[in-house]
């Protein structure tokens, strides 16, 4: 066997295949191979005929037909699976030699990996790859992490195969050390979740508050992608409302409407919770998905509340400039919690970089993501989108029409949950008084938690006894 690859794959569904064939595309030698190795063979047979991808029906030798130091990429399902190729391909590596976690992973998987393959002398890199199975084949969003040795060795391959900015720049750069790059990931996973219920919310009061049928909404959403709202998301929201079966009739509307998810908008909501970052709208998406898996229990609580006039007295502009601000707050949030686990796990992420990583190739790839970019570009310490000038404008802009369509889609009965937080986060973040006094007036009456006072310093805590019967002992605190 000559050692002539330049990188080796292991699993070949479709995401795996893809992205060998693109590879390919790009001048690189890639090694196939799958567990079930007959998928090799009808591979190289049908998709991979006539180029130069070669198989092998062996780990030893896959191993053996790649050029030092060797470079080898799992396209597995996250999880057991991935540790269990690890174990099968660490007796075959030699010190400096390089594992790739393509899959959906959960970034504390990815810490654990790479601490542990980079005590046995192995480079790691947990890489995020979005854009689905034509992004693979034709041009990804890809967020690689990990041993910081291994990026020199990646880099040309990665960047060749990525999707493209306007500009030409590779939607693809370094994230970090360990799980930095699947981390990002999952964050541009929970950030999916919000876009696509904002969507479909600005969808339902058209539909229903407005009376709109889905040719007009069609009309309304090709007009939306030539502005700030250009994106992935709404293109195909406004294909799939022109879209009609063989009957010619609308399959939008044969749809039930219980959404699946997969688990990555959890994993952000639950990781927001953890670090004490108000993620509020990604996890109203989340929530949304799970009320709409209730479809028996709501159709018969539909039965026992009264119909309301869901009739909106809004235009769909202004339902535009709602979802527009709402987007905003969106991923001002998802950009908070970035900034807050880069402090958590001792990551240095640039912000500006995760921006144009996401301009192309992914799922949530828009003009907007240009525009978040050249908010970091003007001040790298951003401290939230919220308060760069460029969206400061835009809020400030919408902000009227904004209000109108929430209160609107409240009277009306319509179920707007993330419009409803954003607005709610966006009035909370720009209070500079809350009701939290009274809150932790509570937790000392009930539990000596104790308070911070206003004309007192900070990180200065004390102690009422509120009741004259409690004692003068204070509790321990947490703040998230």
């Amino acid at each position: 066997m000559e050692a002539t690859a330049d990188i080796a794959l292991i699993g070949l569904a479709v995401m795996g295949q893809n992205l060998i064939l693109n590879m390919n595309d790009h001048g690189f030698k890639v090694v196939a191979y799958n567990r079930t190795t007959s998928k090799v063979d009808d591979f190289l047979a049908h998709e991979a005929k006539g180029t130069n991808v070669i198989g092998a029906h062996s780990i030893a030798e896959m191993v053996g037909l790649l050029k030092r130091p060797r470079k080898i990429m799992l396209m597995v399902k996250a999880g057991p699976a991935v540790d269990e190729f690890i174990a099968q391909l660490k007796p075959y590596l030699e010190p400096g030699d390089l594992i790739i976690d393509g899959g959906n992973t959960h970034f504390p998987d990815s810490i654990r990996r790479a601490k542990e393959l980079e005590a046995a002398g192995l480079l790691y890199v947990g890489t995020g790859v979005s854009g689905g199975e034509e992004g693979a084949r034709f041009g990804p969003s890809m967020m690689p992490g990990g041993s910081e040795a291994a990026w020199p060795l990646v880099k040309p391959i990665f960047q060749a195969i990525c999707a493209k900015t306007p500009q030409g720049e590779p939607c693809c750069d370094w994230m970090g050390a360990d799980g930095a790059g699947h981390y990002v990931k999952m964050v541009h996973n929970g950030i999916e979740y919000g876009d696509m219920q904002l969507i479909a919310e600005a969808y339902w009061l058209m539909k229903q508050g407005l009376g709109m049928p889905n040719e007009a909404m069609h009309q309304v959403l090709a007009e939306w992608n030539k502005g700030e709202l250009d994106s992935y998301l709404i293109e195909i929201t406004r294909d799939i409302l022109a879209y009609r079966d063989e009957n010619g009739e609308a399959t939008l509307d044969k749809i039930l409407d219980t959404a699946g998810q997969k688990g990555t908008g959890k994993w952000t909501g639950i990781n927001a919770l953890d670090l004490g970052m108000p993620v509020t709208l990604i996890g109203e998406a989340v929530f949304a998905r799970a009320l709409s898996a209730l479809k028996d229990e709501r159709v018969s609580a539909a039965k026992v509340f009264p119909a309301v006039d869901a009739t909106l007295h809004v235009s769909p502009d202004e339902i535009r400039q709602a979802l527009l601000a709402s987007k905003i707050v969106s991923y001002a949030q998802g950009f908070m919690l970035l900034r807050e686990a880069a402090h958590e796990y001792g990551w240095k992420l640039n912000y500006g970089a995760i921006a144009m990583v996401w301009r192309g190739g992914c799922i949530i790839r828009s003009a907007f993501l240009g525009n978040i970019k050249e908010a970091f570009d003007r001040d790298a310490g951003l401290r939230n989108l919220l308060v760069d000038p460029y969206f400061a404008g835009l809020i400030k802009e919408c902000e009227s029409a904004w209000r109108q369509v929430a209160a609107g889609a409240a009277l009306g009965a319509i179920p707007v949950p993330a419009f409803m937080t954003a607005l709610s986060f966006f009035d909370g973040y720009r209070s500079g008084s809350l009701p939290a006094n009274l809150i932790q007036a509570q937790r000392d009456y009930f539990g000596a938690h104790t308070y911070e006072r206003v004309d007192g310093k900070r990180g200065e805590f004390h102690h009422t006894n509120w009741t004259g019967r409690g004692g003068n002992v204070s509790s321990t605190t947490y703040n998230a």
